[in-house]
């Protein structure tokens, strides 16, 4: 057996020494020393040898390894050189090309907007909640006081799946549409949670508008806090408490009186203009205020579509366009900037 690992060890030298390709000094180390490789042929019958003989074949053996494995590192490194070498007189490699830039990504501005209030708001003890972007009409309407003949229906121009588009969906007494905001989903999580609680919710809104500053699909975050005694006062706190920490500490607000059918009293927000610190420009329409959001303790119409007491528990309400939001933010005049994927424009976030 010593002899026959002798032999293993010259047969290794022969070989391996004048393999010059990858993979012709792969199918070597396989052949010595893999598995079912010859060392291992030699070895199988180690176990029936006295244990002095075995002791010292096991020392012979070793050695044998050694070398083999240290020829193998030999070739492969010859074998590499080789390669590179071929690479170099040919014309496929040029080793003065400048290497290639990696151009890192980052998150699109609307992401990161949505991330940014709804972690401003988880911070103010909210919770984030979610729901379904094709709806019934009864939650993105008539359970948020908006019943078929209600006027303002006619602001949200809304897209209705009809029964083809549906498939083989189970049809619902309520038609379906996409949903138009986000408020359905306040009404869905009133129905699933007792009071008192506060939420926002995130997510995909869609509308049949497409201009400067409309699109058919746009995100919206809105929130809702119900519990008792809940003031309009609170309201207020709230908002002026995301808009400082959002858009900076200097930043003031103004609350203004307003219609929603699912909130009364009604209230739109404005933020002092960042451009010309409310002094008046191009930006806010010599205003010196800009628009962010809508707001409003919760109708009591809407409790009650939920199944909770308006004598009971009192709420507020608001909502807000990611997309404004970002504008503002990031100072864009043209929304549709926000959806065309221009690499020009993205690279600047």
């Amino acid at each position: 057996m010593r002899d026959r690992l002798l032999a293993l060890a010259e047969a290794a030298r022969r070989d391996i020494t004048v393999a010059s390709e990858p993979s012709a000094v792969e199918a070597l180390r396989v052949r010595f020393l893999g598995k079912k490789g010859e060392l291992s042929g030699v070895l199988g019958g180690m176990g029936k040898l006295p244990p002095e003989e075995r002791r010292a074949l096991g020392e012979v053996a070793n050695q044998v390894k050694a070398e083999i494995e240290k020829l193998l590192v030999e070739a492969i490194q010859r074998a590499e050189e080789a390669a590179l070498e071929a690479e170099l007189r040919g014309p496929k490699l040029d080793v003065t090309l400048p290497g290639r830039a990696v151009t890192p990504g980052s998150r699109h501005p609307v992401s990161r907007t949505m991330e940014d209030i709804v972690r401003t708001f988880q911070r103010l003890g909210f919770e984030v909640a979610h729901g379904p972007e094709i709806e019934l009409d009864y939650f993105n309407f008539e359970a948020l006081n908006l019943p078929k003949d209600h006027p303002a229906r006619d602001m949200q121009d809304t897209f209705y799946m009809d029964e083809a588009s549906l498939g083989h969906a189970k049809k619902a007494d309520s038609p379906v549409l996409l949903r138009t905001h986000t408020s359905p989903v306040q009404v869905r999580y009133m129905l699933e949670h007792k009071p008192p609680f506060r939420a926002v919710m995130p997510g995909r809104v869609y509308r049949r508008d497409s201009d400067l500053t409309h699109t058919p699909m746009f995100h919206q975050v809105e929130g809702l806090l119900v519990g008792k005694d809940v003031s309009f006062a609170e309201l207020k706190g709230t908002l002026d408490a995301f808009v400082k920490a959002f858009f900076g500490s200097d930043t003031r607000t103004r609350f203004r009186p307003s219609f929603f059918p699912f909130t009364e009293p009604s209230a739109e927000v404005d933020i002092s203009c960042a451009s010309c610190g409310g002094k008046g420009c191009r930006v806010c329409k010599m205003t010196g205020w800009l628009e962010v959001l809508g707001s409003g303790m919760v109708h009591p119409n809407v409790f009650k579509a939920s199944g909770y007491d308006p004598n009971e528990v009192t709420g507020y309400a608001f909502g807000m366009g990611v997309e404004r939001i970002a504008m503002r933010r990031y100072r864009i005049d043209d929304l549709r900037m926000l959806f065309e994927n221009d690499s020009r424009f993205l690279e600047q976030f």
